[in-house]
């Protein structure tokens, strides 16, 4: 779809400029954040084909490098991670904000408060949650194997947004936004199990302090405490405390994205009134108190969540992201290791559960849910599309690969792990971009009572018009 450049600009001598909106049926948040996600898994990919160049050199400088230790000390208090762990322990906790926050947005403000909207999507992530599990441990039923039955669980969200990304205008926008939020629902799932069952050994006293600082974080919602600062220093406290507890300390982002406000407090009346009143301040004296006062009624419109999420979620697809890919898809595939992958249970479990388990899940959840008439979804999403976006579900990169450090302390078993996910990842890719892209539009539609499609969007000033436009004689 083409627009416009908006007016103001001086026509120029022949055919009007014209830019691309992506996603252009979505709204602006939606389209920024799927355009950040596209651009992130780019990265990853990158980043996850340096890892696996990296691992197979000689000299072993891949796991060298990552194995060195960087320590903070605050006098006697300190934390020893290695290179390793603060990517996946620290940085990563900045990953799962990001997801808190958009599970957060999604709960109070999005699609997920509509029970018929959510219905669909929430019983298809249930299908893929469960499958997956049972097919892994149908085939490593027992024995230090059975460990990994949470790897091929989740879903990779950057990843799927990257291949339907390149589908194009196969793919409706409502499967995007059907897939992100079933990945919502998914990282939920993925994420409590995860806390509850790969978690080391607690510290009570440790735990107690985790409990303050939630209820402070609460606390501090329910008083409708605006700035974004006090919210990331309490999620820092409660960063260490989660990580001296014995939880993973990725948990206290997730915790910190759930607890930040996402709801407008601040009616339209009362934003014009700040705002007329402290502009008008600034402009009889700009002195930097009033500046101060009025970017501050600005910010105050906006949900500090909004704000937060606005800010960390490009450092967490662009950096944070890609360096978890160069920090753990470093898999070694020497003719040894390839020849033990190929006969392990455990690859064998984690591609079967990713390619099969996860399509099987997620469609047959999402069926039950559109033949019970619990839910609906738009009219533009065939099942062709449903098919293929089960398969692009099979994607588990990012998580999974968190999933298998912990699940595993024998190294030999993370690697069996890894190359299961690498190949599970790629197969369910091609599987379905191939389906959306030739099979998708070819069966009926999964809600046919549903109109096909929303309206067309109103004329505007970023809109083509209906007459075609000619430069002035």
């Amino acid at each position: 779809m083409t627009e416009p450049v908006p007016t103001g600009v001086p026509p120029l001598p022949g055919p009007r400029p014209r830019v691309v909106v992506p996603y252009p049926r979505l709204s602006p948040g939606l389209r920024r954040y799927f355009s950040t996600e596209a651009g992130g898994a780019t990265l990853l990919l990158a980043a996850s084909a340096i890892a696996l160049v990296w691992a197979n050199l000689p000299g072993d400088s891949y796991h060298h490098f990552w194995d060195t230790h960087a320590t903070v000390d605050i006098g006697d208090w300190g934390i020893d991670l290695s290179l390793h762990h603060w990517v996946n322990d620290g940085a990563m906790a900045i990953f799962f904000l990001v997801v808190g926050l958009e599970v957060n947005r999604e709960l109070t403000v999005g699609e997920l408060r509509h029970p018929r909207a959510a219905s669909v999507p929430f019983l298809g992530a249930v299908g893929g949650l469960a499958v997956p599990i049972a097919l892994y441990l149908a085939i490593n039923p027992s024995g230090p194997d059975a460990a990994g039955w949470g790897i091929p669980m989740s879903t990779d969200t950057a990843f799927v947004i990257g291949i339907l990304a390149l589908v194009g205008p196969r793919c409706p926008d409502q499967l995007r936004v059907f897939l992100l939020t079933l990945a919502i629902f998914d990282d939920i799932g993925a994420i409590a199990l995860m806390g509850i069952f790969y978690a080391d050994a607690l510290d009570p006293m440790a735990l107690a302090f985790v409990v303050g600082l939630v209820v402070v974080l609460a606390a501090m919602r329910w008083t409708g405490v605006w700035q974004v600062t006090p919210y990331l220093l309490v999620g820092a406290g409660l960063w260490v405390a989660v990580l001296e507890s014995g939880l993973h300390p990725t948990l206290a982002g997730v915790a910190v994205g759930l607890l930040m406000p996402t709801r407008k407090e601040v009616h339209r009346d009362e934003l014009r009134r700040y705002l007329s009143f402290y502009g008008r301040a600034l402009v009889e004296e700009t002195d930097p108190i009033r500046s101060r006062l009025a970017v501050s009624a600005a910010r105050a419109a906006v949900p500090a969540g909004d704000r937060l999420q606005e800010a960390l979620h490009p450092l967490s697809s662009y950096l944070v992201v890609p360096a978890f890919g160069l920090a753990n898809a470093g898999v070694v595939l020497g003719a040894e290791e390839v020849s033990d992958a190929l006969s392990s249970p455990v690859t064998l479990g984690v591609v079967v559960g990713l390619f099969v388990g996860k399509a099987l899940g997620v469609v047959a959840g999402a069926a039950i849910a559109l033949r019970t008439g619990l839910g609906a979804l738009p009219g533009q999403v065939r099942y062709g599309h449903l098919i293929g976006g089960g398969f692009l579900c099979g994607i588990g990169f990012t998580i999974s690969l968190f999933i298998s450090e912990l699940a595993f302390d024998d190294e030999a078993l993370v690697n069996e792990a890894k190359v299961g996910i690498l190949v599970g990842s790629v197969v369910s890719a091609i599987a379905g971009a191939l389906i959306v892209r030739y099979f998708g539009e070819r069966m009926s539609l999964c809600s046919p009572d549903e109109e096909d499609g929303p309206p067309p969007l109103p004329e505007g000033p970023w809109r083509a018009p209906a007459t075609p436009w000619r430069p002035p004689a």
